[in-house]
């Protein structure tokens, strides 16, 4: 291990964009679905009667959630892979669709482009459109992009390395004053329960959420889907989700969604403060270690991720030595940091491998304290100090003449 070993005294988990921890509540919500209330949501009978009314019920929460227009608009799924890839295969080759043109981002989470090039792959066209230093894609450029034969334009909320808004509400204005019959879908899962996510107020015809991003259980999501839009099921075989989703529902777990959609509704207002202030006090690391610069927009942004380049210290390391000093951080999406491969959403930002390599993902939640933050900041610090002193430039490589980390002004501490 690459500098001095330290016992881990305390954990600071700082990493919550990766996943949350179950808030009590939603524990307490789930119990009695794994033990007293076993009943099938499709029975009859009074068992199964009363875990369909919880099943209705945590619907209900979610579309409030979203502020949806009516709680049939939420289909339950497995989480936001499936979510994201009923919206996009079920609007395209599971709707029968040969060919078509789909438009998305460079920046997308993995289970959108993995999708999107399989579809590629099956004779479809993609559109990935690239971003701008800060993470944005111009609202423009979707529109510039539309063809005769677009199907359906998906872009992300929140990116989950960065922590960058996207402009999904223009987006979908710009789209539907062009082509009204061109479905928008929104992955939506770093956003929920951080800023607002209303899909009135956004236009999306699609949206995906997972409940273990925001204190509920892993394993069951969402998807919005608009009342109106036609996709084909991913799932089939049974009557249950409205013919949208078929197998008996994970009624613990959508309990779980529910209670988690409710809290974060009923606490929304003190949950963003509290991030915001952390935020705040993060970003003091800017200030008080030389060579750091943050990746993504300052103002568009979650209030609950900073995604710091550290020059000259490699980001494994980094993640390495804060680990054996007890503080939780990511390298990039929790769902392809075992790749070696510099992060795909840094690249598509303008930064060259060096500085994607010694870049690390801070994210933090309702759970992190003030003290929390400054003991983090105290440790990162240090190690990264002490891998700065310890490591050639060569070890980590050299930055393009073009990466954003040495324009003027770009930030650089």
């Amino acid at each position: 291990m690459t500098g001095a070993t330290k016992v881990a005294v305390r954990e600071v988990y700082l990493d919550y964009n990766a996943t949350t921890p179950i808030d009590p509540e939603v524990r307490e919500a789930m119990l009695p679905f794994l033990s007293d209330e076993f009943g099938n949501p499709s029975s009859v009978h009074p068992p199964g009667r009363r875990v369909r009314k919880a099943v209705e019920n945590a619907r209900e929460k979610v579309a409030r959630l979203l502020n949806a227009s009516d709680p049939s608009e939420i289909v339950f799924t497995s989480g936001a892979t499936e979510a994201n890839n009923m919206a996009i295969l079920g609007a395209t080759i599971l709707a029968g669709r040969k060919a078509g043109h789909i438009i998305t981002t460079q920046i997308e989470h993995p289970c959108v482009l993995g999708v999107c090039r399989f579809l590629e792959e099956q004779g479809f066209q993609v559109t990935c459109l690239p971003v701008d230093r800060q993470c944005r894609v111009d609202p423009e450029s979707v529109l510039e992009a539309l063809t005769d034969d677009t199907l359906i334009v998906s872009v992300m909320l929140a990116n989950n390395e960065t922590g960058t808004l996207q402009p999904v509400a223009e987006i979908a204005r710009l789209v539907k004053s062009k082509r009204p019959d061109v479905l928008v879908h929104t992955d939506a899962v770093q956003a929920i329960a951080k800023v607002p996510v209303d899909v009135q107020e956004l236009g999306v015809d699609l949206l995906a959420l997972s409940a273990h991003k925001f204190y509920g259980p892993k394993g069951v999501g969402a998807l919005f889907i608009r009342k109106g839009v036609e996709i084909a099921p991913l799932l089939r075989g049974g009557h249950q989700e409205h013919g949208m989703r078929a197998g008996t529902e994970n009624v613990a777990g959508i309990v779980g969604l529910g209670k988690a959609a409710e809290i974060a509704v009923r606490d929304f207002e003190v949950v963003t403060n509290h991030l915001w202030n952390l935020r705040k006090r993060f970003l003091r690391l800017l200030d008080e270690l030389p060579m750091t610069r943050l990746n993504g927009h300052r103002k568009h942004t979650l209030p609950s991720t900073a995604n710091v380049c550290l020059l000259g210290a490699d980001a494994l390391a980094v993640q390495a030595n804060l680990g054996q000093r007890g503080i939780c951080v990511s390298v990039g999406s929790a769902c392809s940091s075992g790749s070696l491969k510099p992060s795909h959403v840094l690249r598509a930002m303008g930064l060259s491998e060096m500085a994607a390599f010694c870049s690390v993902r801070f994210s933090w939640g309702k759970f992190t304290t003030d003290d929390d933050i400054d003991y983090a900041l105290e440790q990162t610090k240090e190690v990264v100090t002490l891998l700065r002193e310890i490591t050639l430039p060569e070890e980590i490589g050299v930055c393009d003449e073009n990466c954003p980390c040495f324009f003027e002004g770009a930030g650089v501490a």
